[in-house]
């Protein structure tokens, strides 16, 4: 496992900190949550770039439009 060391602003860091607590988790469990929500879409992101560079333009561009709807919408 590694280690992540960030610098945050003070307001930034004590508003994860009141969001972790809201949620009954740490602050660490909550970043690597984010992280996890970040990371799928970027997955999701480079497979339908890859999935319309290999074929139809307009349908992958379609599907990145409604991966854009998707991640618009609160996912946690």
């Amino acid at each position: 496992m590694g280690t992540l060391t960030i610098r945050l602003p003070d307001d930034k860091h004590l508003k994860l900190k009141e969001l972790a607590k809201t949620r009954g988790t740490s602050v660490n469990q909550l970043i690597e949550e984010l992280s996890i929500v970040a990371l799928a879409d970027f997955d999701a992101q480079m497979r339908f770039q890859t999935w319309a560079a290999m074929g139809n333009v307009q349908r992958g561009l379609e599907l990145l439009e409604k991966l854009a709807d998707s991640a618009r919408s609160p996912a946690l």
